[in-house]
């Protein structure tokens, strides 16, 4: 991504009277369009506009412009920055809706409560910037739009980004607790000791228990000598 320097015109406007750059040169350098150099040059544009130093705020050294007006192929490069500004961290607090994505907070925050219900109230508040009471609101169906409300993903809308989401949701079921493992239990004994409902007497006999064959020639025999 290329860089451009600190007040552009500005600079155009001192590096075109005080220097014998080309225009391409100045306009590569500064961002700008060549034909906007030209019309600098010829006080068409930039009228009013104070020429900046760029020696001076430390963004082209006196040596860099002298290579480029010996080398009109050279291509002017700011000089490295001599102090290093730490990034700006991001503030704590409700992510910033635009006023025209605010109207549909509501049903991104329904969407929210009944697709992920493990997230925190905390955590839709950063998500699409609300307040804690909108949220128990809409929870509780007491929100004065209630009736028309209808659930939409916040990255669709544009509420949210769809990492910042998932982030939310894998930390919500990170810090959800596991629910208890109860293991195996035992029967009961009166399950255990019971005899099933099949089972039959002993003096009961079963249609395919074997005959006693002695038993049954003893009886024959019997028979025989009543009928004599």
């Amino acid at each position: 991504m290329s860089i451009q320097p600190l007040m552009p015109k500005a600079t155009a406007v001192w590096l075109v009277e005080n220097t014998a750059l080309s225009f391409d040169q100045i306009a590569d350098f500064c961002k700008l369009h060549t034909l906007e150099i030209k019309a600098i040059a010829d006080g068409d544009a930039a009228q009013g506009i104070k020429g900046l130093d760029p020696i001076l705020t430390g963004q082209l050294t006196r040596e860099e412009i002298e290579q480029a007006e010996a080398d009109p192929k050279h291509t002017l490069k700011l000089a490295d920055a001599k102090v290093r500004l730490p990034e700006a961290k991001r503030k704590k607090g409700p992510r910033y809706t635009p006023v025209s994505r605010r109207q549909d907070r509501p049903n991104a925050i329904l969407w929210l409560v009944r697709s992920h219900p493990e997230l925190k109230d905390s955590q839709i508040m950063r998500l699409v910037g609300t307040t804690k009471s909108t949220i128990q609101a809409i929870r509780d169906r007491s929100h004065w739009n209630a009736a028309s409300l209808s659930p939409l993903d916040p990255v669709t809308l544009g509420l949210c980004s769809q990492i910042d989401l998932d982030l939310e949701v894998h930390r919500a079921a990170k810090e959800k607790p596991a629910e208890p493992d109860h293991g195996v239990t035992l029967l009961p004994a009166e399950v255990t000791t019971a005899k099933p409902v099949d089972e039959e007497p002993e003096h009961v006999k079963k249609p395919n228990e074997e005959l006693d064959v002695q038993a049954v020639f003893a009886k024959l025999k019997q028979i025989g000598g009543k009928g004599e």
